[in-house]
């Protein structure tokens, strides 16, 4: 007969199963986690190994003087103690980035916890929970991958670091290390870049617009973003009073008094454009160095300065019905040095240059070649020419507002820009001479054999139109524009330095001294130009202006400078009625007149002994470290008409 089983034997038996399945679980955990384990940590780098910095080689523009215009590649500045930070700078930085940074353990659980509900509200990424102490590892020892994996290694790596060193020196660490945007590595690098000074020397303001760049270094970037980076800085003076680190008045004194943070204020605002006309030219003067160069050039700063001023001044008066966009200009010494540059009226919106990319129709401002190869065949000033309207001949341009002189001297037809007597002009000398004329006076985008080219209808650029005006402002020597002086490595040697070329005399003093004379009329009563008369001195010029009003100039020198302005449209839309009589002389003169008493520099070659480059491929490396668009005309709309039109003043 078989036994029964008790009740107790089945009761030890169950516990003794589950014994085993609680032993399956923890060994399947162990297993689990040491797979994790390996899965996070096998390739965990050392806390010797630090990542490099991404810096490259860096160009820096100096002005003649000196003063920093431009700086492409990379800048890794001083490397300072806690003490030489200003402490409005770290506040401003643990306000925005940790503002528990001195009370955490590397991990912030009560931050992450935070991100995540707010994520969770907002139902899309809006806030992290990395501590500054990830972002160190992650800058130090890390990819930028976003992946659970990296952010599990971060935070490892980041309790590595809080057991290893105290808070001073993490935040010590993060502070002189980590990115600003525009090449900048740590927060001197970043002061030098933005505002030209050591970071010792930041404002609270400054302090909280470098702040409030971590977050998106390029997005609010004072350079491309000023008024994005202003009001980032707004927002952490608001979070540093939040935080306790500066009171109510203190934040309300340092928002009221904010202003857009300019780039590098000493040298401008739109002076990349010349930087990046310089450093497109650097390849052809050194070759690669490997190390960071010193370009110093012709640029004056003060007239750079007051250029801006007066275009920005005046821009603002130009009533938004006239249809005027764009603006570019240029100043030159009579050697051809070039002093000052603007290539638009918004760099961070554009950085196309108009002064020396832009292929415009000169207008009017073309014809004192024509006169001048008139003046070299024999003809003067007081020449009787018939300016009624043509008849004949398959070209016949019309004058402005179809007015006629009747019987007038060339000095008259060239003060009161008349189409039909300069085309008769033009008949009697031969349009080759004309553009022999055009050829010695540089221009590197010649005029065609027609007609039409006296009157402006090919194609130019701002350059090398002022330049053609410097040469008959100096008495008919031919001179190249230039702007780079030196070019020196970060020891001081001297890698490249212009030498003068020897003067070519390649006008007759009398025929330029005939051209001054007519030109000097076009500025006096009556003349298209009178506008831009300077208070006293000499001034003399030529107004210009395109079929349907689509570009409008004033080329002209006073006694030091010569300067040419072009006002229009990028897409070649018709301003409203705008001569270059109008606008462009009003902000030649207003420019000059401030400027008339200015001293032409002589750039005089240094004494200093030359150091042979280092082999290499320089154009490659400029293409990647400068941000100039090299774009082409139909691009930017500059296709036009370019039939044979009628030519206005």
């Amino acid at each position: 007969m078989p036994k029964s089983k008790s009740p107790e034997s089945g009761k030890g038996r169950r516990p003794r199963r589950r014994s085993g399945y609680a032993g399956r679980i923890a060994v399947f955990g162990l297993l689990a986690f040491g797979a994790a384990a390996i899965y996070f940590l096998y390739d965990l780098p050392s806390m010797d190994n630090v990542k490099p910095l991404d810096t490259r080689p860096s160009i820096v523009v100096l002005a003649d003087d000196g003063t920093l215009i431009a700086r492409y590649g990379g800048l890794q500045g001083t490397v300072l103690t806690l003490n030489e930070i200003p402490e409005s700078l770290k506040d401003a930085v643990l306000s925005v980035e940790d503002r528990r940074f001195y009370h955490h353990f590397g991990i912030d659980l009560l931050g992450i916890t935070r991100a995540m509900f707010t994520n969770l509200m907002a139902r899309h990424w809006v806030q992290g929970g990395s501590t500054l102490t990830q972002q160190l590892a992650k800058n130090l020892f890390l990819t930028p991958d976003k992946t659970l994996r990296r952010k599990i290694q971060e935070a490892i790596m980041a309790l590595r670091i809080e057991h290893r060193y105290t808070k001073d020196q993490i935040l010590l660490a993060y502070l002189n290390r980590v990115y600003f945007g525009d090449g900048a590595y740590g927060v001197d690098a970043a002061a030098r870049t933005y505002f030209n000074k050591p970071a010792k020397k930041l404002t609270l303001y400054e302090s909280a617009v470098l702040a409030g760049l971590l977050k998106a270094p390029s997005h609010f970037s004072p350079a491309n973003n000023p008024d994005l980076a202003m009001a980032r800085a707004k927002v952490v003076i608001k979070t540093m009073q939040e935080a306790g680190y500066i009171d109510a008045a203190t934040a309300a004194r340092v928002t009221r008094n904010a202003k857009e943070p300019g780039l590098r204020p000493m040298a401008g605002d739109l002076n990349h454009y010349f930087a990046d006309w310089v450093i497109s030219q650097v390849d052809s003067f050194i070759t690669d160095t490997g190390s960071d160069v010193y370009v110093k050039t012709t640029l004056d700063p003060k007239l750079q300065l007051m250029a801006e001023s007066k275009q920005k001044s005046l821009f603002k008066k130009i009533p938004p019905k006239d249809n005027v966009t764009q603006a570019a200009l240029i100043t030159e010494s009579p050697d051809g040095a070039i002093l000052a540059m603007i290539g638009g009226v918004d760099y961070a919106d554009s950085q196309y240059n108009r002064a020396t990319q832009a292929l415009r129709q000169p207008g009017s401002s073309f014809k004192p070649f024509v006169y001048l190869a008139a003046l070299e065949a024999g003809f003067t000033p007081d020449y009787q020419i018939d300016d009624s309207k043509l008849t004949e001949g398959s070209y016949r341009p019309e004058n402005f507002d179809n007015e006629y002189f009747g019987t007038v001297t060339l000095a008259d037809a060239l003060k009161h820009s008349l189409n039909t007597a300069t085309i008769r002009l033009l008949k009697m000398v031969g349009v080759e001479k004309m553009v022999d004329v055009a050829t010695r006076m540089g221009f590197t985008h010649l005029p065609k054999p027609e007609l039409s080219a006296g009157l402006g209808a090919d194609e130019v650029d701002l350059l090398e139109l002022t330049n053609a005006y410097a040469i008959i402002g100096n008495g008919g020597t031919q001179v190249w524009p230039y702007a780079v002086l030196t070019i020196k490595d970060g020891a001081g040697n001297l890698l490249y330095q212009r030498t003068p070329p020897s003067p070519m005399q390649a006008f007759s003093h009398d025929n330029i001294a005939n051209l001054d004379l007519m030109l000097s009329g076009v500025v006096e009563p009556g003349g298209t130009g009178q506008s831009a008369k300077l208070s006293h001195g000499h001034t003399a010029g030529k107004t210009g202006t395109t079929q349907n009003y689509r570009d409008a100039w004033f080329i002209g020198y006073s006694d030091h400078l010569v300067t040419g302005v072009w006002m229009g449209n990028d897409d070649g839309t018709s301003m409203n009625k705008v001569t270059g009589g109008k606008y462009p002389a009003q902000l030649w003169h207003n420019y000059m007149e401030e400027v008339i008493n200015f001293n032409t520099p002589v750039f005089v070659p240094e004494s200093t002994q030359f150091v042979e480059p280092a082999n290499g491929d320089f154009s490659g490396v400029l293409n990647r470290w400068s941000a100039t668009p090299n774009e082409g005309d139909e691009q930017h709309g500059f296709v036009g008409d370019k039939s044979a039109p009628v030519y206005n003043r």
